[in-house]
């Protein structure tokens, strides 16, 4: 270790200093402030005889007598199973009161790029017990599916709703993965104290904490922290995954200030800006994140990712979003007209996709009929939402009884499948069921995307009766 007091410049979280020999990209750095203070960075940036640093505790404190010491290796994250059950902020330190951390390894935070040749292809079903994603947009273990938000509406009451009540049901394990245990990583970015307390007061009471691992990254916490706190989080969830065949869900929130926070870092650099500010990698820094879920073969562990974001100003043609819906595959979509009706939680299907649905669902996965209901009832929803805005102009007298039925699917599939509340935990066989309720109230020459053997199977005649006698 060489230790250099050659600070040249202080710039909002960087420190520059002149050095005499190569210095290691991301390499952990110590920086001793004339007072006696202690703070760690890491080299952003390395060129000959000069270096830029992240401090991650802020630059304040710091000055040119400051001392600079490299430590000559990379942030790794102490791992072991005891993880689990704990709190950490977003520097993984402990905060929850317990024990110090005693490491069964340390792993290097940027990770491992899985092989392509060793994935192996999402195909098993995650039950997170919320109808509009299980039956609509059903989750696949080793997914990437984005939460795609807005201001102010209940993201976080979702993902708290997903962490305490996600599950691999028993009769949906397959094959060598039937001993796998199921995990929860959850990484909070930028938020504030409130929401803080929030988490873990739901945590704690749900119990959902035994299960868990959180990274608290504070809004008041030093914008360069944001910048680690999700990779320490799926450096965890990787150890979980492929080392102890944990089935692990890693939920991300909110990746809007994990991309502020590389915004404020690249203008400290002077970088020049992409789209709207942001640094032209940041579609490459993204990804490093996201292609961390996934499975490997001969492993029995997974890691399945649900980052949400918040689009600034409703726009999901935002550079945060659209860089995140190029990569991973699909989005859910919270409506904010749904939110202001008092839907919870307020999930739109018709814009929300699932690419691996498909493979995740039908018989020996969920039930044989789960394509089928899925498919019919996007089909009506998205019928009866068109013919809202036809009543709109013309007023519902002017419709046919066929075009009321479906104003009144679209109106009770809200209310009945999508709106369950952030405390219901619906198994799939549940959601399928509530489906065919809905579903009944057409003819059953209306449900020409569902198999007939499926119809005669579950399809409730006396819900087509009560439909015809509410028309008359």
């Amino acid at each position: 270790m060489k230790e250099y007091q050659t600070i040249t410049e202080i710039s909002g979280p960087l420190v520059f200093a002149e050095v005499d020999e190569p210095i290691g990209y991301d390499e952990i750095v110590e920086i001793e402030t004339p007072q006696g203070e202690t703070k760690r960075g890491q080299v952003l940036e390395s060129s000959e005889g000069l270096v830029a640093i992240q401090v991650f505790e802020g630059t304040s404190g710091i000055d040119r007598n400051a001392s600079v010491k490299f430590l000559g290796e990379t942030l790794k994250m102490p791992v072991t199973e005891d993880l689990l059950g704990r709190v950490l902020d977003g520097s993984g330190q402990p905060i929850d009161g317990g024990p110090e951390i005693v490491p069964e390894e340390r792993h290097d935070i940027v990770g491992a790029a899985i092989n392509p040749y060793s994935r192996e292809y999402p195909e098993e079903f995650i039950q997170t017990g919320v109808s509009a994603i299980d039956g609509m947009n059903t989750l696949v273990r080793g997914q990437k599916l984005p939460i795609f938000s807005a201001s102010g509406l209940p993201h976080n009451d979702l993902a708290l709703q997903i962490a305490r009540q996600a599950t691999v049901p028993e009769d949906n394990k397959q094959g060598d993965s039937e001993d796998s245990e199921f995990a929860v990583i959850f990484g909070a970015m930028g938020i504030t104290a409130e929401e803080a307390n929030e988490f873990m007061e739901d945590f704690e009471r749900t119990g959902a904490l035994e299960r868990s691992v959180v990274f608290m990254n504070l809004a008041d916490d030093p914008a360069v922290e944001r910048t680690v706190t999700p990779r320490l989080a799926l450096t965890t969830a990787e150890y979980l995954a492929f080392e102890k065949d944990y089935h692990v869900l890693v939920i991300l929130t909110d990746m809007t200030n994990y991309c502020e926070a590389l915004r404020e870092i690249g203008a400290a650099r002077e970088e020049v800006p992409g789209r709207r500010g942001y640094p032209g990698y940041m579609y490459t820094d993204l990804a490093q994140l996201y292609e961390r879920a996934g499975r490997i073969e001969g492993r029995d562990g997974s890691v399945t990712q649900i980052p949400i974001l918040t689009m600034p100003g409703d726009d999901d043609t935002h550079p945060i979003p659209d860089l995140t819906g190029y990569i991973t595959e699909g989005q859910i979509y919270i409506d904010r007209a749904l939110n202001s009706q008092g839907v919870q939680p307020p999930i739109n299907p018709l814009p929300s996709l699932s690419r691996l649905m498909d493979d995740g669902i039908g018989e020996g996965l969920t039930r044989e009929d789960h394509a089928d209901v899925s498919d019919q009832m996007y089909a009506a929803y998205a019928e009866g939402e068109d013919l809202r805005d036809l009543v709109n102009i013309v007023g519902r007298e002017a419709l046919s009884e066929r075009d009321n039925i479906y104003l009144d699917f679209a109106e009770r599939f809200e209310e009945e499948f999508v709106d369950q509340g952030f405390d219901t935990d619906r198994t799939i066989d549940e959601t399928l069921d509530i489906g065919w309720n809905l579903l009944s109230m057409f003819p059953k020459s209306e449900l020409n995307r569902v198999d007939e053997e499926l119809i005669e199977k579950y399809y409730h005649e006396d819900e087509t009766e009560e439909a015809v006698e509410a028309e008359a």
